[in-house]
């Protein structure tokens, strides 16, 4: 069964966008008339056709590098390739359960728990969510308020969920099913992004 493109009345509403920390959107948000042309285009790839693959590759490689860039940082290149090997072996898994494009943010996403999971395990590093600090060693009072350092200074689910919603245009209920949380989480992960990132705006603001 095709998958129909997603109702834009949920999208995440132009009003709380306004509230949020504004996003570059670095990746073209997604072009619904493409869904079905990306169904089949799929199917082939789980025929084997590679140039359909490639198809599928260059329509999708550039939101996933943007997303995952600001989710993971430095590992976005290889995260996004790796993410492509797996859409390429699991081809006939996607079955239509909404967008190509969330199918494979959704297999980048995991493929950036696992190996933060790796990583903190290597570490011995046990338990507790590690919310990335702002590096950035000039004085906040000089420092440029920008999506890179605000987001720097949330968790990763925080950033990947205000990137998706924000930035890619993503619903809260598309976020949730990328990430594979539950709706409320989802949006829990917004709201207190958002609420961090705007103290750090009103914290600039007063410096």
């Amino acid at each position: 069964m095709r998958c129909s493109p997603p109702s834009s009345a949920s999208r995440c509403s132009s009003v709380a966008a306004s509230r949020g920390p504004r996003l570059p959107r670095s990746a073209p948000l997604r072009d619904e008339g493409c869904v079905d042309e990306d169904w089949a285009l799929n199917q082939r790839v789980a025929g084997g056709d590679r140039a359909a693959f490639q198809l599928l590759v260059l329509r999708h490689e550039g939101r996933l590098r943007a997303f995952l860039s600001r989710a993971a940082g430095c590992d976005a290149d290889d995260l996004a390739q790796e993410a492509f090997v797996r859409a390429w072996q699991r081809a006939g898994e996607y079955r239509g359960q909404g967008s190509y494009a969330a199918w494979i943010m959704g297999i980048g996403w995991r493929l950036f728990l696992d190996q933060r999971r790796t990583a903190r395990r290597r570490e011995g590093l046990l338990g507790g969510e590690d919310a990335a600090s702002s590096t950035d060693p000039r004085p906040a009072s000089d420092a440029a308020i920008d999506a890179d350092r605000l987001l720097g200074a949330l968790s990763p689910q925080e950033r990947a969920a205000l990137t998706l919603c924000f930035g890619h245009g993503w619903s809260h209920g598309e976020a949730a099913a990328i990430m594979g949380l539950p709706l409320g989480t989802l949006k829990s992960l917004v709201l207190r992004g958002r609420a961090k990132a705007q103290k750090m705006i009103g914290e600039g603001a007063d410096a």
